[in-house]
C-alpha cells in the first residue's frame, strides 16, 4: 500500500497538471500576433525538444526499437497524432477568439463523450446511472444548441477529439512521456516545414516581436510538457477514482477565467445548458463513487472469508517402505 506521504504528492502533483490546464488560456493571449495556425506549429516543434531533452536526461530510448518494429502501433500513434493536432488547433483558436466558456464545455462533456464511444465502438455495457448522465448530457447539448443558435462545434469537436485521443491511447499503452515524444515526432516535419514557409513567406512572427515573444512561442514545448509530467507523476501514485475526480478541475477553471476575466457572456439558456451539464457529471460521479465503494466492500469482504476459512488438513505421511526396499546407505 502506498504510503500517506506519496498519496500526498501525488494529490499534489494532479491537482498541479490539471491547474495548469486549466489556467493556460491566459497563456495563448500572450503570443498574438501569432496566428492560432503558428502557435500550433511552435508548440510541435518545441514540445519534441523539451521531450527529447528530457529522455536523454532519463536515458529512456529503449522503447523506440520496439515501436519501430509495430507498424500497427504506430498507425495507432499516428492517428493519435492527428486528433490531438485538431484538439490543440481548435483549442488554440477558441481562447484567442474568445471563445473560452465553450472551450470549457468540451472538456466539460468529454466524459460523457467518452462513455458514449464505449458503448457504440467497444460494446461496453452501460449502469442505469451512466444511461442517465449520457442523456442529460444528450439534452445539455440540445440547450446549447438552442442557445448558441447553432450546434456548440467547438465543444463537440474538442470533446471528440480528445476522447478519441484517449481511446487511441489506450490501445497504444505506453508512457505519457514517450507516447507525446512519437506523437510530436510525427508532427515535428509538417509543423517544422510550415513554419518555414511563414519565414519564407515574410509571414512568420517569430523574432519579429522582440526576444519576449520569440521566448514565449519556444515556452509552448513547457507549457505541454510540464502538466504532462506532474500527470504522469500523479498516476502513479493516486487510485484512479482521484485522477477522475481531480479532471473537472480543468473545465471548471477554465469556465470561470471564461466568465470572470474574460467576461463572456452568459445568457440564461446557456446557463441552463452548463447546469444540465453539471447535472450530467454529477450523476457520473456519483455513480463511480458508490461502484468503487461496493467493490472495495466486496475486495475487504472476501479478504476476511479467506482469513476466518481453517487451513486445509496437512496431507499424511508417506508410509514408510518395507527394509528389503530401503537403499543400502553404507555404501
Amino acid at each position: 500500500m502506498k504510503s500517506e506521504n506519496e498519496q500526498r504528492a501525488g494529490l499534489l502533483y494532479g491537482i498541479g497538471a490539471y491547474g495548469m490546464w486549466g489556467l493556460v488560456p491566459l497563456f495563448w493571449p500572450l503570443l498574438k500576433p501569432s496566428g492560432a495556425t503558428e502557435i500550433l506549429a511552435h508548440r510541435m516543434v518545441w514540445s519534441l525538444a523539451i521531450v527529447a531533452v528530457a529522455l536523454l536526461a532519463l536515458k529512456q530510448w529503449g522503447w523506440v526499437r520496439e515501436l519501430v518494429r509495430q507498424p500497427r502501433k504506430l498507425g495507432l500513434i499516428s492517428v493519435a497524432a492527428t486528433v490531438i493536432t485538431v484538439n490543440w488547433g481548435v483549442y488554440i483558436w477558441a481562447v484567442n477568439s474568445g471563445h473560452v466558456v465553450e472551450a470549457s464545455l468540451g472538456y466539460f462533456i468529454n466524459p460523457l463523450v467518452t462513455i458514449a464511444m464505449g458503448v457504440l465502438l467497444l460494446k461496453e455495457r452501460l449502469r442505469p446511472a451512466q444511461w442517465a448522465a449520457v442523456g442529460i448530457g444528450f439534452g445539455a447539448v440540445l440547450v446549447l444548441a438552442i442557445g448558441y443558435g447553432r450546434p456548440p462545434w467547438i465543444s463537440l469537436t474538442l470533446a471528440f477529439s480528445f476522447a478519441t485521443y484517449g481511446l487511441v491511447k489506450k490501445k497504444v499503452n505506453i508512457g505519457g512521456l514517450e507516447s507525446l515524444a512519437a506523437e510530436t515526432a510525427i508532427q515535428f516535419l509538417p509543423a517544422l516545414g510550415f513554419l518555414l514557409w511563414l519565414g519564407a513567406n515574410g509571414s512568420s512572427t517569430f523574432g519579429f516581436h522582440g526576444v519576449g515573444h520569440a521566448a514565449l512561442l519556444a515556452a509552448t514545448g513547457v507549457v505541454t510538457a510540464a502538466p504532462l509530467v506532474c500527470f504522469g507523476a500523479a498516476a502513479i501514485r493516486v487510485p484512479l477514482s482521484t485522477l477522475g475526480l481531480l479532471q473537472y478541475l480543468a473545465p471548471v477553471f477554465q469556465f470561470l477565467l471564461g466568465v470572470l476575466y474574460f467576461h463572456e457572456a452568459m445568457p440564461a439558456e446557456r446557463w441552463a445548458g452548463f447546469a444540465l451539464v453539471w447535472l450530467a457529471l454529477t450523476c457520473l460521479t456519483w455513480d463511480a463513487l458508490r461502484t468503487a465503494r461496493r467493490g472495495k466492500a466486496q475486495a475487504l469482504r472476501l479478504a476476511a472469508d479467506a482469513a476466518l476459512r481453517p487451513a486445509p488438513p496437512a496431507p499424511a505421511p508417506l508410509p514408510e517402505p518395507p527394509a528389503a526396499a530401503r537403499p543400502d546407505r553404507t555404501a
